[in-house]
């Protein structure tokens, strides 16, 4: 059993350590507020850029000379995957779970006998994959002396996605991240961005009306694509960013309560060993009196 002063140390250190995740926490909560905001201001417009993409797309009078971002390669044979990390741990299952729907996706792609390639952004990202899947990492990034994501960093990852696809280096490029829904709930999400994925917008095709292009469809597409990939790389960014934020505020509610329980317990183990030490040292004096 731990002696008095080594279960003393024990609480006030377990005190110290909730007052730090007690303040992790409110500073994740002040951050979350504005990454919140952020994301919630990114969504229309990414979905407005889909949105205008598929209007030309259904204007194109011949399809087969379609850009190659917009239509792909015409193969499936090597695939791009994009996971897109935090930098910082301590937030619970965030990295973990966008991870996990990446190697699955991983797996799948492997068996099928088709070709991976893999860039992560983010260092936690990296470390998880690292083990299984090193040698299919192409490029690595980490931002981690960013204050902020801006959108001139996922335009630095756009422009590498985009400079590999007219290198032919692959066929396909899906993006891995967190959809920001709640504090409580972040969804891990993957996002087909080469060749634009027609399925996820097919329900909405009925909205749209028919407009006049000028310049043409084909030259607009052309401008237009490559600033979807950072766009939609943007999205992600700022998803990610209000999914690390919530997912680190409940981590540290949870280690902050957890402390506190274990705070109770180690305390009532000091008070019974402390009353069981009085208690001995009583009877060592009441037998030392009675043998006089």
């Amino acid at each position: 059993m731990p002696s008095l002063d080594d279960l003393k140390k024990r609480i006030k250190s377990v005190k110290s350590t909730q007052k730090i995740t007690k303040a992790m926490k409110m500073v994740a909560a002040a951050k979350l507020r504005k990454a919140q905001e952020n994301a919630e201001k990114g969504r229309p417009y990414s979905k407005k850029m889909q949105n205008i993409i598929l209007n030309l797309t259904r204007s194109i009078s011949d399809p087969k000379n379609a850009p190659k971002l917009l239509s792909g390669t015409g193969n499936d044979k090597t695939y791009l995957c994009v996971v897109l990390t935090a930098d910082r741990g301590l937030c619970g299952g965030f990295n973990t779970n966008i991870c996990k729907l990446a190697k699955t996706s991983f797996k799948k792609i492997l068996n099928e006998k088709k070709n991976l390639k893999i860039i992560t952004v983010g260092s936690k990202g990296f470390d998880q994959i690292k083990r299984e899947y090193g040698k299919y990492v192409v490029k690595k990034y980490s931002f981690k002396e960013k204050k902020q994501i801006t959108f001139k960093e996922a335009d630095t990852v756009g422009n590498e996605i985009i400079r590999l696809f007219n290198q032919n280096e692959f066929d396909k490029c899906i993006l891995f991240f967190n959809n920001f829904k709640n504090v409580i709930t972040q969804i891990p999400q993957a996002q087909q961005i080469i060749p634009v994925d027609n399925k996820s917008t097919k329900s909405q095709e009925e909205n749209f009306l028919p407009y006049e292009f000028e310049p043409d469809e084909d030259e607009i597409l052309e401008d237009l694509l490559p600033k979807n990939i950072s766009t939609q790389v943007f999205k992600a960014f700022l998803e990610n960013a209000a999914s690390e934020q919530g997912s680190r505020m409940t981590a540290m509610d949870n280690a902050t309560r957890n402390a506190g329980d274990l705070v109770d317990k180690l305390t009532i183990n000091y008070n019974r060993s402390r009353q069981a030490s009085i208690t001995k040292e009583l009877i060592e004096i009441i037998s030392g009196a009675e043998s006089l």
